[in-house]
Order: structure tokens, then C-alpha cells, then sequence
């Protein structure tokens, strides 16, 4: 994924929105979102570090971890490298949420899909990470992504924009595209997005 970054043309789009029209982008940190940051560190450092989460925050509300598909017990060992895919939750309901629960009483029953860092030598450097959130987490969490920035695929973009609602567009307060003011009607448009992959997304909301 860093490599498509590199040598991809990005759009970037920036929406000021009402703040209860922002959940309509939810469904993107929900498939994934692409953040560039700093890897080569430990889940930890990148969620205290570089995304600026409180220690208690990751402690007491981050119950669910999972890193290239594989449930996380121990976020202080287990590194984040360039292209990592990132999935975080809250705590889930039922057995299979106790299950995959770090460090919990029943993490034992999935062992064999357990991830488990393989020793090497890893340097801090620039890198995209892929994250996703779920559950309680979007609310918590979303609306900070958004803010910042996230890295999205075209497609993927066009296909949430083409499904919003028309009433969605009266609690939009500005649009912008490559730092230049739109009317709404031009991204429903969609021929802005036909010479890009990625899109650099910013939504921020009052």
C-alpha cells in the first residue's frame, strides 16, 4: 500500500459538515483507511505516540486488537510495520467477543491464530498504515480520522458520495478539492475522481 501511495496521483477533499451528517463516512474507517505515519514501533507507541490516545484510553476501551488479521494480546510487542493492517474495537459482546478479547481469561482458546511478533531489527521511519475501526470506537475515534485526514481509494469514495441522500448535501457547509472552494454538485459529478486512485479526505464537522 505505501508503494501505491508513492506513485499514485491523490486527489484531496475537504468537507465542513454538520456534525450529525459525519457518521455517513463511517462506513470507510469501517473498510479500512489509510493513515501515513510513523512504523516500525510497538501498537502502543503508534496509538499513544502517533495518533495521540491516552495510555488509560487504549487500556480501558481498546479491548479487540488485530494486526494483519490476527488477534493481538500483547500491544507492547507486537510492531507495526509499513502496509500493517490495524483493526481495533471495543469490547464485543458474547463468547467470541471474550475470545478475541486481549489478554483475556479466554484467549487461550484461539492460540493458533494468536499473532506473534517474529524478532528482527526494525527502524522508526515514515509509512502508511491501513486502519479500521468498529463498534463504539467510530463515534469515539471517527471523527479525529476524519479531521486529520485519511487516505481513501477512489472508487470507494464514489461509491459512498453517490449513495448519500440529497438531504445529506443541506448540512454541507464547504467543499473543497485540491484546495479549491466547489458546489456540492460538482462532486455528485464525479468526474474530479476519474484521473485518481486515492484521495486525501478531510471532514470536519461543527
Amino acid at each position: 500500500m505505501g508503494d501505491i501511495v508513492k506513485n499514485t496521483l491523490t486527489a484531496s477533499l475537504s468537507l465542513c459538515l454538520k456534525s450529525d451528517r459525519i457518521h455517513r463516512f463511517f462506513s470507510l474507517l469501517q473498510h479500512g483507511v489509510m493513515v501515513r505515519t510513523r512504523v516500525g514501533c510497538s501498537i502502543r507507541m503508534l496509538l499513544c505516540n502517533e495518533f495521540g490516545l491516552s495510555p488509560e484510553y487504549v487500556e480501558d476501551r481498546i479491548k479487540t486488537v488485530f494486526l494483519d488479521g490476527k488477534p493481538v494480546d500483547d500491544v507492547d510487542s507486537a510492531i507495526i510495520k509499513d502496509r500493517s493492517t490495524l483493526a481495533l474495537s471495543a469490547a464485543m459482546p458474547g463468547l467470541v467477543g471474550a475470545t478475541l478479547r486481549r489478554g483475556g481469561e479466554l484467549a487461550s482458546l484461539r492460540s493458533e491464530i494468536t499473532y506473534r511478533e517474529e524478532k528482527r531489527d526494525l527502524s522508526r521511519r515514515d509509512g502508511i498504515v491501513i486502519l479500521k475501526l468498529f463498534n463504539l470506537l467510530l463515534n469515539e475515534l471517527g471523527p479525529t480520522f476524519l479531521k486529520e485526514g485519511v487516505l481513501v481509494r477512489g472508487e470507494d469514495l464514489k461509491s459512498l458520495l453517490m449513495s448519500l441522500p440529497e438531504e445529506f448535501w443541506t448540512g454541507c457547509k464547504g467543499a473543497k478539492v485540491d484546495g479549491q472552494e466547489v458546489d456540492p454538485g460538482y462532486l455528485l459529478g464525479m468526474k474530479w475522481l476519474g484521473r485518481y486512485e486515492l484521495v486525501m479526505l478531510r471532514v470536519d464537522s461543527h
